[in-house]
């Protein structure tokens, strides 16, 4: 709320989409994976926690306690920072920051309980596993997730400044490797350095865990042809990346200028569709997998409408500076669009779909993230009637 007040309702879509912010992100959570994978150990300084160590030990009460348990946090920043750390990098990308407070207090709580319950009946210490392989496994488990989603941020990069280094086809195709090895791994067909060269037994977890990872390895191949691949479509990049695709069912927009949106819609006499999507809008890819490749819907569109996607965190430069009515000038092309959005509906949230004339007044009511089809059918058709009318 503060960073809205003092620098304007676009601020965060612009911090969250701003592609050297991601790019570090995307370097903050592989380092983060290859911590997990064994590649090296994140730890503070020993000195930092040998204060506090020895703070703790002249103090009494609870502020000893207090300094106890600052030393376990500084003691388990190594398990600690990757978790907490992709947290944060949720609450800085999303806006949301219900959903990472609650991840915390439960990161927060699964630490502290164990230590609670054994103060309370010691005699349970005596049942308790020891650390070894199987922790070990949890780590390369949460490694790859880590390198699984930092895949994520540097596609929001590559998408907005339009580098096209990860398309769709190069995105599922890294996600497919990983998780193959990871597979791999737990069934003890890769070994990684901080592993027990003896050991040799894939456990029972690990073995289901196995099979649920080569599961999605084979969810995800047909995607390489064109397949939406509905569950992972809010992290892959959009289907328009697709180099290649066998699919017919996949929605791509008729333009991705308005100017020229009205143009065609005079000349076909059409309405327009105006779809106010991001490059990093998690919702705007559950809605194009959900919604607008459904056979219905797709009909509708490619028969009776103009479709325009907006790009509304699109970091290319304008042709020439946009001035709005608001006396400011505009560089980028998705600045226009913010703006358009926002000036002409009030609205600033994607995904955002309202139908207009070609004069660009709104046919009806608008339509924000609602994956039921048989209300956004209902949608376009009110539009459509209210067009003809």
């Amino acid at each position: 709320l503060a960073v809205t007040l003092l620098f304007g309702p676009a601020a965060l879509n612009e911090l969250a989409t701003n592609a050297y912010f991601n790019v570090f992100f995307f370097l903050l959570l592989l380092v983060f994976g290859a911590s997990f994978l064994g590649g090296f150990e994140l730890k503070l300084p020993s000195s930092w926690t040998n204060k506090v160590d020895a703070k703790a030990s002249t103090t009494n009460g609870m502020l000893s306690v207090f300094f106890m348990a600052f030393t376990l946090a500084l003691v388990s920043f190594s398990c600690t920072g990757p978790i907490i750390g992709f947290l944060l990098v949720e609450a800085a990308t999303s806006g949301d920051l219900f959903g990472p407070a609650i991840g915390m207090f439960g990161f927060a709580l699964a630490l502290a309980l164990p230590f609670t319950v054994f103060a309370i009946f010691p005699s349970l210490l005596k049942q308790t596993p020891r650390s070894g392989g199987w922790m070990n496994t949890i780590k390369v488990v949460l490694g790859v997730v880590e390198i699984a989603f930092a895949l994520k941020f540097l596609s929001v990069a590559d998408l907005t400044k339009g580098w096209g280094i990860l398309d769709r086809e190069t995105f599922l195709a890294l996600w497919i490797a990983l998780f193959t090895l990871l597979g791999l791994y737990l069934l003890k067909l890769i070994r990684l350095p901080h592993d027990d060269p003896e050991d040799k037994t894939t456990s029972v977890p690990a073995f289901f865990t196995s099979l649920i990872s080569f599961a999605f390895v084979i969810y995800m191949i047909p995607g390489l042809w064109g397949a939406p691949c509905k569950a992972i479509s809010a992290f892959a990049p959009p289907m328009w990346t697709q180099d290649f695709s066998l699919y017919d069912q996949s929605f791509e927009p008729d333009t991705h200028d308005y100017d020229e949106a009205i143009e065609m819609s005079r000349s076909q006499k059409k309405p327009i569709l105006l779809d106010f999507t991001g490059h990093g809008c998690v919702n705007c890819r559950e809605m194009e997998a959900a919604v607008l490749t459904d056979g219905n819907v797709l009909d509708i569109l490619r028969k009776d409408f103009i479709v325009a996607s907006l790009y509304v965190d699109d970091r290319a430069e304008l042709s020439e500076p946009f001035i709005g009515k608001d006396g400011l000038e505009y560089n980028e092309v998705g600045e226009k669009w913010s703006y358009l959005q926002q000036y002409k509906f009030g609205e600033l949230s994607q995904p955002f779909y309202v139908i207009v004339d070609s004069d660009g007044k709104p046919m009806g009511d608008s339509y924000a993230f609602n994956k039921n089809v048989g209300d956004f059918i209902d949608f376009l058709e009110e539009g459509k009637d209210n067009f003809k009318k």
